[in-house]
């Protein structure tokens, strides 16, 4: 695997900017409990210390509309901690790899990002029960590619600590042939999208519902193909943080059998 080597160009140092304006910003969000008539509503936390999330400064974790914050996984974790009484204080990321790491060394108490389950982040950390499902999809300018053989031999760049380059891999060897792939650890998936719609990168791999999102932004970009089958789509949490695991299951669990969550999964779920 090798590393993207171009030279800034203007579009690159506006992606860049974002991406220093994304992470200069943190976010604390404290709600009071409040009080509903709904089998979803019945489970009270009711302790007074603060959750340190860490969130993905991405279109469906948390993201700046306008003069509005807004994102599935952030609103789902704002109606959540209303609900049920948490502290919740928000630490906007972008990079996957360095934010894991600080996961594990007890910075953060949960990860949200764009991060599907797989079996190998599964040997090391707790994943929640899933919240959504998604999956990996090809995004170019190339409006004939319909086929992942058609990746055969060519250059995919993809986040890296993301388990898209897992996918990739597992992709060439089923093709039975290779695929150059750039682990990208300067930008973000949405940042790939902007470098692939400004015609400095060719392609990239990012999930769907990210990409559908942003081809509003950027028409140029064209969502080619499938590259991997739905995926559950959950939160991260260190595997010796138990009861913080199990607490949070039984939340998202109840949470999904209220109103809210319908609205929540109505107003984002654009593939589903």
């Amino acid at each position: 695997m090798s590393n993207h080597s171009g030279f800034f160009t203007p579009r690159r140092v506006l992606v860049i900017a974002l991406a220093i304006l994304a992470l200069g910003s943190i976010i604390t969000i404290r709600h009071i409990k409040a009080g509903y008539d709904h089998a979803g509503y019945e489970y009270r936390r009711g302790h007074d210390d603060t959750i340190n999330v860490a969130i993905a400064y991405s279109p469906m974790s948390m993201y700046r509309y306008g003069d509005t914050l807004g994102g599935f996984n952030y609103e789902l974790l704002r109606e959540m901690s209303a609900m049920y009484g948490d502290k919740v204080k928000y630490y906007p990321v972008s990079s996957v790899s360095e934010t894991l790491d600080r996961l594990s060394h007890g910075v953060y108490d949960i990860v949200i990002a764009d991060i599907p389950v797989t079996a190998s982040l599964r040997e090391r950390f707790r994943f929640s029960v899933p919240v959504y499902t998604d999956r990996m999809v090809l995004v170019s300018r190339d409006t004939v590619m319909k086929s992942p053989l058609e990746l055969a031999g060519k250059r995919v760049w993809v986040v890296a600590g993301s388990p898209a380059a897992e996918r990739v891999e597992n992709l060439s060897r089923e093709i039975g042939d290779s695929i150059i792939i750039h682990d990208s650890h300067q930008y973000s998936a949405e940042q790939l999208i902007m470098l692939v719609a400004a015609g400095d990168i060719p392609r990239a791999v990012v999930n769907e519902e990210v990409a559908h999102r942003l081809q509003k932004e950027f028409p140029d970009v064209y969502i080619s193909t499938g590259i991997s089958f739905n995926q559950f789509q959950s939160w991260i949490m260190n595997k010796d943080s138990v009861a913080l695991a199990d607490t949070i299951d039984s939340q998202i669990e109840r949470f999904k059998l209220t109103p809210q969550y319908e609205s929540i999964l109505g107003k984002w779920m654009d593939c589903q």
